[in-house]
């Protein structure tokens, strides 16, 4: 296991063409987010559809990454699925192709009490060896929450558990969880699950996991720089747009992404079933309500 540090990272779409993987456009994809200011790259993330993609198809997309970005940047692994086994497998998997990091969420589905959760995230991590991130989102995981109290016992198994990304936006939650976890391991790091990067970085994250840059780039990079040197009076501007699209997106989801995505000149195809594409009504609101967000005009259009 070798120290990891999240700091900026791109939590990039997956392409389907006829409803497979399209590499070529991938390549392109990885490609674009590379130079427009990823730190790192989380793949695949549910951002990415992990959940309709079989093991097979993650563990080629891993590898597929990996070798294209050929140690331009850290690549980090999604892990999360609903069975432990199947989780540390491609956790053990991850560490072989050559990933920096891991991140596994709650278990789909399952409620398990927070022993067993516990348990969950310490057979993955002891399965990857590598710096574990738990990935705690409740209103994603069916009101799910990793307990800072199990944030705690968990550091005192797994040595290679290395931070919490959230996306709670539960700040008195976040000041716990940091407050704790630094008092165990001073090291330890809180990721922002979102791109609302002011609030998370003076509770204390030092990193961001970001969909948007899958759309505005430049825009989560400005703010990012911002809010790392703590320079939160710039930032302001920057992150009220931010909010603005996140809010135009947050309820169309997947479907939203891919068709912004699309209208920017970037067509990652349309969504697996069961998700379904935008209809044409739809995709011209979204781009109407995209022209109106001003700082969307200054992203670059394309794949370059």
């Amino acid at each position: 296991m070798t120290a990891f540090t999240f700091g900026l990272v791109h939590a990039p779409l997956t392409p389907f063409s006829n409803g497979t993987i399209d590499y070529d456009i991938y390549g392109k994809l990885i490609d674009f987010h590379l130079q427009h200011g990823a730190q790192g790259l989380a793949i695949p993330t549910h951002t990415g559809e992990s959940v309709s993609l079989t093991v097979d198809e993650r563990q080629a997309l891993l590898e597929y990454v990996i070798k294209h970005v050929d140690g331009r940047a850290p690549v980090i692994a999604n892990v999360s699925e609903a069975g432990t086994s199947i989780a540390a497998s491609l956790a053990a998997h991850a560490r072989q192709a050559g990933a920096a990091a891991l991140i596994a969420s709650v278990p789909y589905y399952w409620k398990p009490p927070q022993s067993m959760l516990v348990e969950h995230f310490a057979i993955i991590g002891v399965s990857g060896a590598l710096p574990l991130f738990v990935y705690n989102s409740p209103d994603e995981m069916g009101e799910m929450e990793v307990t800072s109290k199990s944030v705690v016992e968990l550091l005192g198994r797994l040595p290679n558990f290395a931070g919490l990304i959230d996306s709670s936006l539960d700040w008195q939650y976040m000041i716990e969880v940091i407050s704790l976890a630094r008092a165990v391991k001073p090291d330890f790091q809180l990721v922002s699950g979102t791109e609302y990067m002011i609030s998370a970085r003076a509770i204390g994250a030092t990193g961001v996991l970001s969909p948007l840059s899958n759309i505005a780039p430049r825009l989560v990079h400005e703010l990012y720089d911002f809010c790392r040197v703590e320079n939160y009076h710039d930032a302001r501007s920057k992150q009220t747009e931010l909010a603005t699209l996140q809010r135009l997106l947050r309820q169309i989801g997947i479907p939203g992404l891919k068709a912004a995505a699309s209208i920017l000149g970037r067509d990652c195809g349309v969504p697996r079933p069961p998700l379904s594409a935008l209809a044409d009504a739809e995709c011209r609101a979204l781009a109407a309500n995209l022209s109106a967000i001003s700082v969307i005009n200054s992203e670059t259009r394309g794949w370059h």
